[in-house]
């Protein structure tokens, strides 16, 4: 076993690139061993770097393992006459596999006795393979954009400057474009640009360290992490906590240097947020509060290269920042000029989407979505909701917005606090893009999760209106997250409006936008949120069956939908369950059957087929029946109050008394008054199942 070391030398990489790169290449690297039959650790070791990639796979096999095939011809009888001659089909069939007659043996198999070879693949030096695999994986990197340079064909995030590949100590040799392998590296383009040889892949980190290069990313984040907090504490603060800002600031430099500085106090009029974007976003400098976590006016930057004196660094910075700064007050300024109805009014000059109008038309139907779901749930809030809807979009007309689009809803909920709006209509403008990524905070504020709620769904509603759908990695508009977002709110405020009502409405207001027919739009809508439903149930750990039985019986009340599956999981859990689930499936079952075969109408119509006691003829179907009305009365109460665990321990005391009626009586006997009352007797207990579930779906 050998250690196999990786690393492609470039250009400067953008940040955001690096880790999804090396995922990648460790992953590709795996399984094109795997395909050579080289046996090698799982998981590969990853370094980078903005100006280099590197992988290190371990316990890599010197040779690929060798395989036994074996390959089956022709029947036996066809292949050897009656004497035992091999036939032409004999020759054919060793001449083909390139052994000889004398090779073949005969094979039994259920279909008979056919002729066969087996061929053994002899194993192959690892390295020889090794020497097409690296290219590929280089080739094979993704990224999300690609550039070519000079005359070659080869795409890469940033030119190549040169690549080692050592296997142990040996040079795995190949050429990629213009660029030989080799053992040799370079440090820090400035510190220590000279040439490295490495030996094996234990000294790589190590090395390159002396030549200036910290290539382990979780050291080089440690190392930062440690050095703004101590800067910090000397500027008599802390830092504010910002992982994604760590994450693209250790992948800027190699060797990192902090210094610290500071801006006028005046520019700390501002609003915090405007301060906090303008050194992150331009110039990805760390924000400090104090103790009382009230912003300072100094700023930490994490620089590439370490220098003697660090003051003429930190000038550069200042004048850098104030700069910046200059230009978020001239904004700030010159947006608080104007009112935010005027804001809104601009906004008739802003796209939404080509067929599906202005912005300003959006916010038209946000508005009367937002006031039908406050009608629904919090009539008390429909003025609040209905002045946030005006105001949501506004800022996106700002200067503000337009330099800084991470502020947006942030900007809204400033201006309009500026304005004097009330603070709960400031705040839903605000909370009304939340969550913004997926497992993020959900709105607060009852406002800001109606406006949420009606946003996302005309946007939803409008691209599936117009043909927009996602499809497999495809969505440009970012509706499965907007959907997610949708439910995620509903479960967390317990929302128990239709959600096939508010598909409805929204498609109502979309009407002169949209094309196609709107039941099948609305049809394919909720089927879309019924998928995201089943995906977030299945990463709370339910069980696939659960979870489709019960998306299946009803996807209209949202919170309905976890506390029904919770309820089924908890049910499931007894020893009983599996007889119970046959007896239920049984019932299910019989309904189906008999409804496609036109005995019975269709389930929109099920509940007109009223069960007549009168028609009874054995004591077990009165049995059924009365047990059937006592469990109805009892689960009503529970159903109003949600709790289906309760409700469904009782449902499930209908089996007894539905054993006994499949053991006493035909179902589909000749007599069809008494088919039918027996029928319409299944059917609604069919119906009370599928308040919970569709047990026909249930494995057991």
């Amino acid at each position: 076993m050998k250690t196999l070391l990786v690393e492609i030398v470039t250009e400067e990489i953008p940040a955001g690139y690096i880790a999804p790169a090396l995922e990648a290449m460790a992953a590709l690297m795996v399984e094109k061993l795997s395909q050579a039959r080289i046996e090698s650790a799982q998981a590969g070791e990853t370094f980078g770097t903005p100006r280099r990639l590197a992988l290190i796979v371990r316990d890599v096999a010197e040779r690929q393992a060798s395989v036994t095939k074996e390959v089956v011809g022709p029947p036996k009888t066809v292949a050897f006459d009656t004497e035992g001659r091999p036939t032409m089909a004999a020759e054919g069939f060793a001449k083909s596999q390139g052994v000889s007659v004398n090779r073949l043996s005969i094979k039994t198999t259920a279909r008979g006795d056919y002729v066969c070879v087996k061929k053994v693949e002899r194993a192959l030096a690892s390295w020889r393979f090794l020497q097409s695999i690296i290219p590929e994986v280089i080739a094979a990197i993704p990224f999300p954009k690609s550039m070519r340079w000079s005359d070659f064909s080869l795409t890469f995030a940033r030119p190549i400057h040169s690549i080692l590949a050592l296997f142990g100590d040996r040079i795995i040799p190949f050429k990629l474009e213009n660029i030989r392998s080799g053992r040799r590296t370079v440090g820090h383009r400035f510190m220590h640009p000279r040439s490295i040889a490495i030996s094996d892949f234990s000294e790589y980190v190590d090395v390159l360290r002396s030549a200036c290069v910290v290539v382990d990313i979780a050291e080089r984040k440690n190392i930062i992490r440690e050095e703004i907090a101590k800067a910090a504490r000397k500027l008599g603060g802390e830092v504010i906590s910002d992982d994604d800002l760590l994450d693209i600031v250790t992948n800027l430099v190699e060797y990192p240097a902090v210094s610290a500085g500071s801006f006028d106090e005046a520019f700390l009029k501002l609003p915090r947020e405007v301060l906090i974007t303008a050194m992150r976003e331009h110039q990805k400098y760390f924000a400090v509060v104090s103790s009382d976590h009230q912003l300072l006016s100094c700023f930490i930057a994490v620089n590439n290269t370490p220098v003697e004196d660090i003051a003429v660094v930190t000038s550069g910075h200042e004048r850098v920042i104030r700069a910046r700064l200059e230009d978020a007050r001239f904004f700030f300024e010159t947006d608080a000029t104007t009112s935010p109805h005027e804001m809104v009014g601009r906004l008739k000059g802003v796209l939404f989407q080509a067929k599906l109008g202005t912005v300003f038309e959006k916010v038209c139907r946000v508005q009367k979505l937002a006031e039908h779901l406050a009608e629904l749930i919090t009539p008390e809030l429909k003025p609040t909701v209905s002045r946030a809807a005006w105001l949501c979009k506004s800022d996106l007309t700002t200067q503000m917005v337009n330099e800084f689009p991470k502020l947006q809803g942030v900007m809204g909920r400033i201006y309009a606090a500026r304005a004097g709006e009330p603070e709960a209509v400031a705040r839903a403008i605000e909370e009304h893009y939340l969550p913004a990524y997926a497992g993020g905070p959900l709105p607060e504020n009852p406002a800001g999760a109606l406006l949420s709620i009606a946003d996302k769904l005309d946007t939803i509603c409008g691209c599936f209106g117009i043909g927009l759908i996602p499809s497999g990695t495809s969505d440009p508009y970012a509706l499965r997250r907007q959907a997610v977002g949708i439910i995620q709110t509903m479960l967390a405020r317990a929302f128990r409006s239709s959600i096939k009502g508010l598909i409805q409405k929204s498609l109502g207001l979309l009407h002169d936008k949209i094309s196609g027919d709107t039941d099948q739009t609305a049809q394919d809508v909720l089927t879309f949120f019924r998928h995201r439903m089943e995906h977030l149930l299945a990463e709370q750990g339910f069980a696939k069956d659960l979870i489709s039985a019960v998306t299946s019986a009803s996807m209209d009340n949202i919170p309905a939908v976890l506390k029904r599956t919770e309820a089924l999981e908890t049910l499931k859990a007894k020893p009983d369950f599996e007889p119970l689930a046959i007896a239920f499936r049984r019932v299910v079952n019989i309904i189906k059957q008999a409804r496609q075969r036109g005995e019975i109408p269709p389930s929109a119509a099920q509940s007109q087929a009223k069960t007549d006691p009168g028609l009874f003829q054995e004591p077990c179907e009165q049995a059924l029946y009365d047990t059937l009305q006592r469990v109805k009365q009892e689960i009503s109460e529970d159903l109003k109050r949600a709790a289906f665990d309760r409700a469904l321990l009782t449902v499930a005391t209908l089996k007894g008394p539905v054993d006994a009626f499949f053991d006493g009586v035909m179902v589909l006997t000749e007599d069809e008054r008494l088919k039918q009352n027996r029928l319409a007797l299944l059917g609604e207990i069919a119906e009370v199942f599928s308040i919970f579930a569709d047990f026909s779906k249930i494995s057991t």
